[in-house]
């Protein structure tokens, strides 16, 4: 099953154009609100054109497009850095390093390279905490050692786990690791004094919407013991997977917001200590998380708000004549074998 998984995403993705982008320049760059020791603090998160995920064959995901053509070189890779840092005005903030893949990994960001960014985060007074994302297979005491020696104050590895459940993850996601890898990764994490942030994936292909709103809610109890923070991600249908083929198709539809509605409420209940965090990216639109269309809004800013204050006390407001259909979706859909009963 997992060979034949990870052939079909590998051929999808071969038939896929990839646009140019400068290699001077990050994919993207943007500012935003996180939570800091309880409290809002800015933002400045930064996407870095690189050779891409070694990876690579995750069902879900379309990031891969944003790589570069080829490496950067070290000078191009700073340059980017550069083009970053100087888009946030803010006189303190965290800042979120993604590249698409994983920033410990040598092959995507060179240690030389790494070791400078991390010196130059380290020694701008602004920035509170770095976030850098990665699979925890890269995850290794000495290179975590190398990173707080260069940076010198508070860092984070955030890893996709998506689900504790590792048949979804191999079945659904193909991520290509456990949740004793993640486990591992994390002790790794502790012995340097590293926090660790947990990516959750709330519905991926081939699971109902109630069977996916119980994972992700045994999911938060799973990873709770080893994650401060846990990041709920709700599926978008990003071009060139697996997930776009079967959503064209009619047999994918994202999740709904009152899933995620659900999901951090029971999440946050039975976890109060861990910090719970969501951003539903594309919300409202049909290749994002959405109800009717009447209420997406405001049940998507809602879990905007909860992110940032933790109160589940912001949901209690929240009703529609959908949520009811919801519920029947949730209700009926075990007995469709995880086609959608509405898209």
């Amino acid at each position: 099953m997992k060979m034949s998984l990870t052939k079909v995403i590998r051929d999808i993705r071969a038939r896929q154009k990839v646009k140019y982008n400068p290699p001077d320049r990050p994919t993207a760059v943007w500012t935003g609100k996180d939570l800091l020791d309880g409290k809002p603090i800015s933002t400045l998160t930064v996407i870095f054109q690189t050779s891409g995920c070694r990876w690579n064959s995750c069902s879900m995901c379309g990031y891969v497009y944003d790589s570069a053509t080829r490496p950067p070189s070290h000078d191009e890779l700073m340059k980017q850095f550069e083009h970053a840092m100087s888009r946030c005005k803010d006189e303190e903030f965290a800042v979120k390093i993604f590249t698409s893949g994983s920033f410990l990994d040598d092959g995507e960001i060179p240690r030389e390279t790494r070791i400078e960014m991390l010196s130059r985060l380290g020694a701008d007074g602004r920035v509170k905490k770095v976030i850098a994302e990665t699979r925890p297979e890269y995850i290794t005491q000495d290179r975590l050692s190398e990173a707080i020696s260069a940076l010198g104050k508070r860092f984070e590895v955030a890893i996709g786990l998506e689900t504790s459940n590792d048949m979804i993850r191999r079945d659904c996601i193909n991520k290509g690791f456990s949740f004793f890898d993640f486990i591992s990764a994390c002790g790794a994490a502790g012995q340097e004094g590293v926090s660790v942030k947990a990516y959750l994936l709330l519905k991926p292909i081939f699971l109902s919407e109630g069977a996916a709103i119980n994972d992700i809610i045994s999911s938060i109890s799973d990873t709770a013991p080893y994650a401060g923070t846990i990041s709920v991600n709700l599926c978008n249908v990003q071009r060139g997977t697996l997930t776009e083929e079967m959503f064209e198709r009619g047999d994918y539809r994202p999740p709904w917001l009152w899933s995620a509605v659900e999901v951090l409420k029971k999440g946050k209940g039975s976890n109060p200590g861990t910090v719970i965090i969501s951003d539903p990216v594309g919300a409202g639109s049909a290749r994002g998380p959405h109800n009717c269309g009447k209420c997406d809004k405001d049940v998507a800013e809602a879990i905007r708000i909860f992110s940032l204050t933790q109160d589940t006390g912001v949901f209690e407001k929240l009703d529609c004549e959908c949520r009811e259909l919801w519920r029947k979706v949730v209700e009926l859909e075990d007995f469709t074998f995880g086609a959608p009963v509405i898209l």
